[in-house]
């Protein structure tokens, strides 16, 4: 059993395709790349943001759209089309409010005093401190089962 603490993630995903994965309990970062879920642990969170609402002809949203839990260790390739076989990985997804950025932008760590905040949101995939989730799942409408320990599965 792993005793390490939790990671805490981001994956930037537009809000069309985040709904998918929660509707189908995976996580697809990075157009499909195994690596960024590689990095990824076993009870470690995900948080994602979305900066559109569609990938292609998306309206511009900038906000946090879902939160869960890592279920498992397992990365695998799943079939989406003849020439499409993206990695995933099983997710916990919880019951939460979007919210935008803009309000979070001063007591986020990682963007706090930063005119270029938007920057590292281009990796696709990159890890926070367990004080910004906690500020990100409290705006989400989750923080009394974060700091709980609690965080039931829907």
């Amino acid at each position: 059993m792993e005793t390490s603490s939790p990671r805490y993630w981001i994956g930037v995903v537009s809000k069309s395709h985040v709904a998918r994965g929660v509707a189908g309990g995976f996580a697809q970062l990075c157009h499909g790349k195994a690596a960024p879920l590689k990095r990824m642990r076993q009870g470690d969170w995900l948080i994602y943001y979305s900066p559109k609402t569609d990938l292609t002809n998306g309206e511009p949203l900038q906000a946090f759209t879902a939160i869960g839990n890592v279920k498992d260790d397992s990365v695998y390739e799943y079939q989406m089309s003849e020439s499409f076989i993206p990695f995933r990985r099983d997710i916990h997804y919880y019951t939460c409010t979007e919210a935008p950025i803009h309000s979070l932008l001063h007591k986020l760590n990682f963007t706090k005093d930063n005119r270029n905040w938007g920057y590292r949101f281009r990796t696709g995939h990159f890890e926070i401190d367990q004080a910004d989730f906690a500020v990100i799942a409290e705006a989400m409408g989750v923080k009394e089962y974060v700091e709980s320990g609690f965080c039931a599965p829907e």
